[in-house]
Formats: C-alpha cells, sequence, structure tokens
C-alpha cells in the first residue's frame, strides 16, 4: 500500500529514537526504485546518519514517498534524505512529476537586469523546492551552487552558477538558502571552497588550480565566507596547487583545516563531494578513508553498488565529537515552516518564466 505523500513532511519523530543506535558518518545512495532486503539488513547494520536521492530512484511520487520512508524504516529514524534539485540540467525530480525549473544562470540573467527581482526569482524557486521534496519526506536540497566560474572552466558548472562574480553569486546563493529554509528544507553549499576556476570535469577526472592564494580568496571563497554560518557544505574535488598541491580540497587536511575552516570559517557540517567521482585516486575504501583523515564530517557516495558501499562502511567511524554535535545541530533545525501558500508562491514564479 502506498503510503499518503503529505503524511511523510511532518513524520513523528517521536516514534525514533536518534540515539538507539550510533550513527556512522556517511550519506549512501541505494540502487532503484524499492530498497531491496539486502539494503535494507545492510542500512540497519551499518545505521548511515543519512541517504540520497538520484535519477535512477525516481519512477512516480507514491514510489518516491514510498522510497524514502523505506530508507527511513531501515535505520530505526528520522535520517536526513538528501536531493541534488537545482533547476536547469541538475533536476533529480522530473515532470511530469514536477515541472522543470530553469538554471541557476536564467536566476541570475533575472539578477542582472533587476537585482530585487532576481533575488525574489531565487528565493522563489528554492521555496518551491520545499513545497515540492517536502511532500516525498526529502528535507535536504544540495543547493545553492556557490561557485563562480572564469572564462574557459570546464561546463561541470557551467549555467549552474548564478553569475560569474562573487557578488552576484553571493546574493542569489543566499537568497535560494533562505528559500528553502522558510519551507522547512536545509540547504547544502556546494563545492566548497569553490569550483568555478577548474579546468575538469571532476566527475571523471582531477581538476587543478594553480592560481595564487591570495586570488582565489578575492573570487572564488568570497560566497563562501559570506554564508559561513549556514549549517552544511559540501567540498570540491579539486587540487589547489598553492594551499595543497598533493590533495583536492576534499582529502586535504590543509585546505579543510586552513582554508574551509580557517579563512572562510565555515564551522557547520562538512559533506565530501561523491566518494566514486573519479577525481579521486585509490580504492573506494581507501578514498572514504582519506576523507574522513582530512578533515570531512561525512563521507558521501551516491551510486547505490552494494560492493563499493561495503568498502565505504569498514572505512568511516562512527559519529562523534565535534562532527556528532554539527550533525546534531543539522538535525535540530528541520522542520521550520513559514506557512507560505503554495499556489500564490507558485503563480508568482511561473509568471516570471515559461514553464515546461
Amino acid at each position: 500500500m502506498h503510503l499518503a505523500l503529505t503524511s511523510l513532511a511532518f513524520r513523528d519523530v517521536s516514534l525514533y529514537d536518534s540515539d538507539m543506535t550510533e550513527s556512522k558518518s556517511m550519506i549512501l545512495g541505494c540502487s532503484g526504485h524499492t530498497v531491496t532486503p539486502e539494503e535494507r539488513s545492510f542500512y540497519q547494520g551499518e545505521q548511515p546518519w543519512g541517504f540520497i536521492l538520484f535519477g535512477r530512484n525516481i519512477s512516480e511520487p507514491a514510489q518516491i514517498a514510498d522510497l524514502v520512508a523505506s530508507l527511513r524504516d531501515s535505520v530505526g529514524r528520522d535520517a536526513p534524505v538528501f536531493i541534488d534539485q537545482e533547476g536547469g540540467r541538475v533536476q533529480r525530480i522530473r515532470p511530469p512529476i514536477l515541472q522543470h525549473y530553469p538554471s541557476g544562470q536564467a536566476l541570475g540573467d533575472i539578477y542582472r537586469q533587476d537585482r530585487e527581482r532576481g533575488l525574489r526569482a531565487a528565493w522563489l524557486m528554492s521555496r518551491l523546492h520545499a513545497f515540492d521534496l517536502l511532500k516525498f519526506g526529502i528535507n535536504v536540497d544540495c543547493l545553492p551552487v556557490l561557485d563562480v566560474p572564469v572564462e574557459g572552466s570546464s561546463n561541470v558548472i557551467g549555467n549552474r552558477a548564478y553569475g560569474a562574480d562573487p557578488v552576484t553569486v553571493t546574493e542569489m546563493g543566499r537568497a535560494a538558502a533562505e528559500g528553502l529554509k522558510a519551507g522547512g528544507m536545509l540547504p547544502v553549499m556546494k563545492h566548497m571552497p569553490g569550483h568555478g576556476r577548474g579546468f575538469a570535469d571532476s566527475h571523471h577526472e582531477l581538476p587543478v588550480v594553480s592560481v595564487p592564494r591570495a586570488e582565489l580568496e578575492a573570487h572564488d571563497f568570497a560566497p563562501f565566507v559570506a554564508l559561513k554560518d549556514e549549517l552544511m557544505a559540501m567540498t570540491c574535488h579539486v587540487v589547489f596547487t598553492d594551499i595543497d598541491p598533493e590533495n583536492p580540497a576534499t582529502t586535504s587536511r590543509k585546505v579543510i583545516e586552513e582554508i574551509i575552516r580557517g579563512h572562510i570559517g565555515f564551522q557547520g557540517l562538512l559533506l565530501s563531494d561523491d566518494t566514486s567521482m573519479n577525481a579521486l585516486k585509490g580504492t573506494i575504501g581507501e578514498r572514504a578513508s582519506n576523507i574522513i583523515a582530512g578533515g570531512c564530517d561525512i563521507v558521501l557516495h551516491c551510486n547505490g553498488v552494494m560492493d563499493e558501499m561495503q568498502q565505504v562502511v569498514r572505512n568511516v567511524p562512527a559519529l562523534a565529537g565535534a562532527s556528532l554535535a554539527r550533525a546534531k545541530a543539522v538535525e535540530a533545525a528541520f522542520g521550520k515552516n513559514d506557512g507560505a501558500d503554495e499556489a500564490s508562491i507558485r503563480a508568482e514564479f511561473n509568471a516570471m518564466f515559461a514553464v515546461a
């Protein structure tokens, strides 16, 4: 029997005892439209802190709601469920289930013509993401993209970015984050400390950035400094040679301590980008170990491949210390909703764009 969609956004958290079993420092994916018996047993035993959904996990509305509920049931608590629902080409739940949303660049185009209208568009779209996703029980959107691309950089960011200058990216990113939080969801800033200068796609190879640190601080890192008080951020698989010529940010203790925790001043929960991306070297288990050793709080593994997930769990610890405190701060922040009317929000936003 399918679960009622509206029930999942406001599940009775009292049914779950978050201290019953220690959660491990990882977010995992799953293989398909349902949780298999093998996956259920695995998640129950290994206790990932959260889950993430991708297009392969999506078929129709009730199925999404059932899948999210099954993932939470497998760990016996109200685990955070993440998704990349940016708009543009990175939108995991697409028509006809949800409307097509514009890219960050399209929102930025409005901002460049009319600053206040652009900021409103970014807020409205995120507020709509909250309406959309909470109906399925999904409560974290990996947004905003705070990367500031430079000319000639890889299209892996491209039109996902709000603009090519730090001020535009900062202001639009803040509006997007606020829209999610107004609807009871939480944002994840990405890709800290900045993927905009990468001349390679980190899904396939390792980008290396060789500009001086001072230039990075003035341009690439600036939006993250401005939004440093958000609760979650995701790293980038990029080498910054003037800071650490050997390791990408995701596994670099120097980048994480000196730049992310130091210069940027971010004290929230730090997630790695996907462990299975080819920018990282070594086995999946070695990558997971290196991510934790570098200073990330959470290892993100997305593809739902069981033998890879088994390697991850052997190399990540239970959440403890500062990482546990950051995770608990995230959990405590869910559910604050402004009570806005969905129909009026949607009508205002759709008037700005031709809706597919």
